[in-house]
């Protein structure tokens, strides 16, 4: 629910879902964590308040959060037992069904939604799909990593992938981010693993399982992804989403300017941290 701009980052998960084609939106939560929920439900107390006080701009921003053709529906994690579990948890919603899995604290900014990108590589495959970029080596150890043969290309068959490998160990350096198109034969695997890295149940290891079954592909996506889960990545998305936003663009630019221009010099010349990337588990 952390707010880049204007909106929520779960508002912006849900609007990529929906014009990749999803219309059942399914909401695996943990405890105590109805904020989610409420922000999807309707108000129509506010809506008419709005629409009575002549804020019909407003009204209609409220109403479109979701539009009237999505569902939502809200499982309940009952504890932190990994991405697989979480997966595993929506089983009963998504059926035998293809289907998205999408983690909202990486935020992606492209001109085709990640989703609707991977969607057509679904399409056109009738495979699994996993959104990948390069990492930097020393970083493998903080992401599922898969291994591909032959040259870099933007969609490539994966023959192997491990959770969280030591660079020393990493067959790659090509990271798995929180975009998955899956097929339902997925769940049968995630039932069946175990405990994984740091005591959860991995997804990565339910995919391993499923790549003896089925082809599952690895595709670079096009768009710039933004690791909201660290507070350097949630604050370089807040600053350009905002230099980008329709209203706000131009006055925020402006006022940028002038603030560097006033800075001291050790602050305008102070290095860059190293972005870090926290747990898979979201």
């Amino acid at each position: 629910m952390l707010p880049v701009v204007d909106k929520p980052l779960i508002q912006y998960a849900v609007e990529e879902a929906l014009l990749a084609g999803a219309r059942r939106l399914v909401f695996v939560t943990g405890a105590s964590k109805r904020a989610i929920e409420d922000h999807f439900d309707t108000d129509a107390e506010l809506e008419n308040l709005l629409e009575a006080q002549g804020k019909s701009e407003l009204a209609a921003q409220v109403r479109s959060v979701l539009p009237k053709y999505a569902s939502c529906i809200y499982i309940r994690q009952p504890a932190p037992l990994g991405l697989g579990h979480a997966v595993l948890c929506a089983q009963p919603a998504v059926g035998n069904e293809p289907f998205f899995v999408h983690l909202a604290d990486d935020l992606i900014d492209a001109g085709v939604p990640c989703l609707k990108q991977m969607a057509s590589v679904y399409n056109s495959k009738g495979c699994s799909v996993l959104g990948v970029e390069e990492v930097p080596h020393n970083d493998t150890d903080k992401y599922g990593i898969v291994e591909t043969h032959g040259l870099p290309a933007k969609v490539s068959r994966i023959y192997g992938i491990v959770e969280k490998p030591k660079p020393a160990k990493a067959p790659s350096n090509l990271a798995v981010v929180g975009r998955y198109v899956l097929t339902p034969k997925i769940f049968a695997h995630l039932e069946k693993i175990g405990q994984g890295a740091g005591g959860e149940i991995q997804l990565t290891d339910g995919i391993a399982r499923l790549m003896k079954e089925q082809a599952v592909y690895a595709y670079r996506f096009e768009g710039k992804r933004y690791d909201c889960g660290s507070k350097l990545g949630y604050l370089q998305a807040t600053v350009e989403y905002a230099m980008n936003h329709s209203t706000l663009g131009g006055p925020f630019r402006n006022y940028l300017i002038e603030l560097m221009a006033s800075a001291p010099a050790s602050v305008t010349a102070a290095p860059a941290r190293p972005r870090r990337k926290k747990a898979a588990s979201k």
